[in-house]
């Protein structure tokens, strides 16, 4: 790990952190939520050592990157013009790109943006989700599962910050991490995120990296990462030219069977019945890891990054 060495670089009109290691074709590694580079240590170590240049960003928003205070700076517009201001600065012309979570929703973006940028891409936990062309994510979500349900409860600029803040920020961070229940998570405020009961550290997930994840956050707080759930309907506005645009880049696809994500009324038929191949013409490949939650990059390492190197290098 003392071999990973840190940049700040700006683009796009913020400062990015930026942590790297290893030299050769570039992979480009973006997080998810609440999560920062740090989630990709296992992964950065892995490549490095089988002859690739791994480079991962705390996302705008993140860690010791600059964190905008308004919702609108984080539409997938934004947070793609980063990355690519990102490539631009280190000299790359090509990637291979590896998302998970939120950094699977931009990396999705990233193909439809940019797909001259990207060699191929390994996502994972979020599946690729057309732009529908009349309804709003938002208006979607609450059909779909009632106000309660967590990205609903983000909407709220300040409420859920507070409530955050009332709880120890690594004890927050378990109850994230450590969530095994696949059942859509709806927290009612009048329970709140800190009436919840936190579960056991996973195995995958020591103490001193809790503690890592939690003093970040408690350095920068959690607004940036909550604006991006709260730009969900802007970015539907702006990208209205990418409806029905498919994402053609190569695309390897790996999922827990034990992921929320995965448990969405449809995205498992979607997933595995051709859906996400008609989106993604050059899907190759679907990975559905038994037994394995939201976190797969941590819980599974090294299978995880076994499958992103048998994945990128045939390119």
């Amino acid at each position: 790990m003392e071999k990973i060495e840190h940049t700040t670089i700006n683009t796009n009109g913020v400062n990015l952190h930026v942590a790297s290691i290893g030299t050769g074709p570039a992979v480009l590694f973006l997080h998810g939520f609440p999560e920062l580079w740090y989630s990709w240590r296992h992964q950065m170590l892995a490549l490095s050592s089988l002859g690739y240049r791994a480079i991962a960003p705390d996302l705008r928003g993140y860690g010791d990157s600059d964190a905008p205070p308004s919702p609108e700076s984080y539409s997938s517009l934004h947070i793609v013009g980063d990355l690519v201001g990102l490539i631009d600065q280190l000299g790359i012309d090509q990637i291979f790109l590896v998302g998970h979570d939120w950094g699977a929703v931009i990396a999705w973006q990233f193909c439809l943006f940019r797909p001259d940028r990207v060699k191929a891409l390994v996502n994972m936990s979020v599946p690729f989700r057309p732009r529908h062309p009349t309804r709003k994510p938002i208006e979607t979500f609450r059909a779909l599962f009632g106000d309660d349900y967590y990205v609903c409860r983000f909407q709220a600029p300040g409420e859920v910050e507070e409530d955050f803040a009332s709880d120890d920020t690594a004890n927050l961070l378990k109850k994230f991490y450590g969530g095994r229940n696949p059942r859509p998570p709806c927290v009612p405020k009048e329970i709140g995120f800190k009436g919840l009961k936190a579960p056991e550290l996973p195995s995958w997930l020591s103490e001193e990296d809790l503690n890592y994840f939690a003093e970040k956050f408690n350095q920068r707080g959690f607004t940036g990462g909550l604006n991006y759930y709260r730009a969900l309907d802007l970015t539907w506005e702006l990208t209205a030219a990418w409806t029905g645009v498919q994402v053609k880049v190569p695309t390897k696809f790996i999922v827990g069977d034990l992921d929320i994500t995965y448990h969405i009324p449809g995205a498992k038929e979607y997933i595995n019945e051709g859906g996400l191949k008609k989106d993604v013409p050059y899907l190759q490949e679907v990975v559905v890891m038994e037994g394995v939650a939201h976190f797969v990059n941590q819980e599974k390492a090294e299978e995880v990054s076994a499958h992103i190197h048998d994945f990128i290098k045939k390119f």
